[in-house]
Order: structure tokens, then C-alpha cells, then sequence
């Protein structure tokens, strides 16, 4: 029950710091902060594709509902969650995943989480702005706005797991 309770308030944070204040920062350069993807990584590994998805949509239109962007959020965040096993089982190792540990760079490894992180944030990211802009004209502003936007999330989402998770010690 306290996992429950745990993944209720961190989806509700997710989707209060999305709207509230990524949506507000305005870097330039074609930025954009999208950091709710990282709450459908942390969910625990043992998570039901079914249940990744039902998750995926409720946030997105969420965010969309409070943002006005009509279902952006939401295609791209299932987009996330349907390739989120199958880049997992790309980069998981060899004896499987330890069902107790969790997705998080601190469980996996700085190279694990590069590795699949990046891959599924570069996969939401392209649609996300490929559905937005909807034009190939602007080709490169397109991929300027994907490749500074997938560097600056990416270190935003790491600051957030320092920041929000605790690490584990091993004794």
C-alpha cells in the first residue's frame, strides 16, 4: 500500500512540475523541459505493459488538459511506454532484472540509464516535436529543438533523481 501511496504523489508531482514550472521556463534556443517520461522510467520493473499505458495516458492528458496542447503529451508519453520494455529488455543484462531494484541510476548504473533513458527520451522527444511542428520544412530547427531539449532533460532528470530519490546504501 505505501508503493500505492508512494507513485500517486510522485505522479501528481510530476504533472504539478511539468505544468507549473517547466512549462513556464523558457531557455531559448527552441528548449523545452518534458521531464514527465521520467516518472513512467522510475515505475518498478515488474510494472504491467497494460498498467504502463493506462499510466502514460492518464499523465499526458493530464498535462495536456492543464497545458491546452490537446494531446500532445499524452501521444508521446504512451509512444514512451510502449518502448519502454522493449528498450529494456535491449539493454538489460544477461541474468535479467532484479525485481527489487528499480530503474533508477542509482539501481542500474550511470551507463544502463544513459543507455536506456536516452534512447526512450530521444523516441518521445522526436515525436513530441515532430507532432508539434508537423513539417519536414523546418528539418533543421526541428532537430536543434530535439537534440538540446533530449541534453538539457536529460541533466534536469538526473538532478531529479539525486534530488527525489534516495539512494540506497549496501552494507
Amino acid at each position: 500500500m505505501k508503493i500505492i501511496g508512494q507513485q500517486i504523489f510522485r505522479f501528481a508531482l510530476f504533472v504539478l512540475l511539468q505544468v507549473f514550472i517547466f512549462n513556464q521556463i523558457e531557455i531559448g534556443l527552441g528548449i523545452t523541459l518534458l521531464l514527465c517520461p521520467l516518472y513512467i522510467m522510475l515505475l518498478p520493473f515488474d510494472t504491467n505493459v497494460f498498467v504502463l499505458m493506462v499510466l502514460a495516458f492518464f499523465m499526458g492528458i493530464s498535462v495536456d488538459i492543464l497545458s491546452d496542447t490537446y494531446g500532445l503529451h499524452a501521444s508521446s508519453l504512451l509512444l514512451f511506454a510502449y518502448f519502454r520494455p522493449i528498450i529494456f529488455n535491449v539493454f538489460g543484462p544477461r541474468e535479467g532484472y532484479d525485481v527489487l531494484k528499480s530503474p533508477t541510476i542509482f539501481d542500474m548504473g550511470q551507463t544502463w540509464f544513459l543507455y536506456a533513458f536516452g534512447s526512450l527520451l530521444l523516441i518521445y522527444l522526436s515525436w513530441f516535436f515532430i507532432v508539434e511542428i508537423f513539417s519536414f520544412n523546418k528539418i533543421g530547427y526541428l532537430l536543434q529543438k530535439i537534440f538540446l531539449s533530449l541534453i538539457i532533460t536529460y541533466l534536469i532528470s538526473l538532478l531529479l533523481q539525486v534530488f527525489l530519490i534516495r539512494k540506497t546504501k549496501k552494507s
